[in-house]
């Protein structure tokens, strides 16, 4: 890729390469509540590095639990908990653009050499060596290339970890980063076996009928403002209990709102907890959604970025009116 230097490629893969000749322990952790292309791309270097021998574990910040269109992930078996990790010798950091994203095991950084690999445009250059690139379409291409660089085929049990990877950040290939490459990459990965529409109706278009009725509730509530160019909503934790939901169900919620051609900025509010919300930012193209996000304590790329608010729905939307207009 271009934004990643080949002395950082050279470097990367002599660290992990020397980790797994002398049976060092390699510690892979991906972002707090990952999405598919933090897991996808957790499991397939997972994967990779064992294949060639490695002592791997992976892992990410909070309760093991996965939501229900990624359970079928292969290399599962890699996963432990995070009190059950043990000290490492190298740490592979994966879909994080902070520290803050991988929690405590930030702290484990210090004195331990360690490879960044991420696509976000607001990385804080945290880490040993970065394999950061933000013109790529998701990690899972970063993730694809170091597996190839260390030599090691794609299976179908890695290809399909770095398909889901993709289909989840390009949003199946739809969105702007989508290159010819990108296509390509996809159909070696389906090369091995995949079957492509299967993957899909899993990830994207499996979910409890409660969740449906959750959405419908959710929708109802959409807001333009199209002095702003903006659409929002909300989704609170009375939405998740009322219709006895989890809370990944709520991820790809805002495609809903997305689509409103009055507006270019949408926005999602999803509460965590008592006055404070995990907020997802969309642009059509004529606004960055990053700028907005990283002045308001989060981060993400120019059409696709996030931050946590706190305080009453309205007073987050009203931080980020005044950001869009600034």
């Amino acid at each position: 890729m271009g934004g990643v230097g080949e002395e950082h490629w050279a470097a990367a893969v002599r660290l992990l390469r020397e980790a797994v000749e002398h049976d060092r322990r390699i510690l892979l952790v991906c972002h707090v509540n990952p999405d598919g292309d933090a897991l996808g791309s957790l499991l397939a270097v997972g994967q990779a590095l064992t294949a060639l021998g490695g002592r791997v574990q992976a892992t990410f910040p909070g309760p093991l639990e996965l939501p229900e269109p990624l359970a079928g992930l292969p290399g599962q078996h890699l996963l432990v908990a995070e009190e059950a990790v043990g000290v490492p010798d190298v740490i592979v950091t994966l879909d994080a653009a902070s520290e803050e994203r991988v929690g405590r095991f930030a702290a484990l950084l210090d004195g331990v050499p360690s490879v960044v690999l991420d696509h976000h445009a607001s990385y804080t250059g945290f880490g040993g060596i970065p394999i950061v690139d933000p013109g790529a379409a998701a990690t899972a291409v970063l993730a694809a290339e170091l597996i190839e660089r260390l030599g090691v085929p794609f299976d179908r049990d890695i290809a399909y970890c770095l398909y889901v990877g993709i289909i989840t950040d390009t949003g199946s290939f739809r969105y702007d980063l989508t290159t010819p490459a990108v296509h390509a990459l996809a159909a070696k990965l389906l090369a091995t076996g995949l079957r492509p529409g299967e993957i899909s109706r899993r990830v994207f278009d499996t979910r409890p009928f409660g969740a449906v009725r959750l959405y419908g509730d959710v929708l109802s509530r959409a807001v333009l403002e199209p002095e702003h160019r903006l659409v929002w909503t909300t989704a609170t934790l009375a939405d998740l209990e009322r219709h006895g939901q989890p809370a990944y169900v709520l991820e790809g919620l805002i495609d809903g709102i997305r689509c409103a051609a009055e507006a270019d900025v949408a926005c999602l509010l999803k509460q965590i907890a008592d006055e404070r919300w995990s907020v997802s930012m969309r642009s059509r193209g004529g606004t960055d959604v990053s700028r907005v996000a990283i002045a308001l304590g989060g981060g993400g790329h120019r059409l696709a970025a996030g931050f946590t608010g706190t305080g009453a729905a309205d007073e987050v939307i009203g931080r980020i009116r005044a950001e869009l207009g600034r």
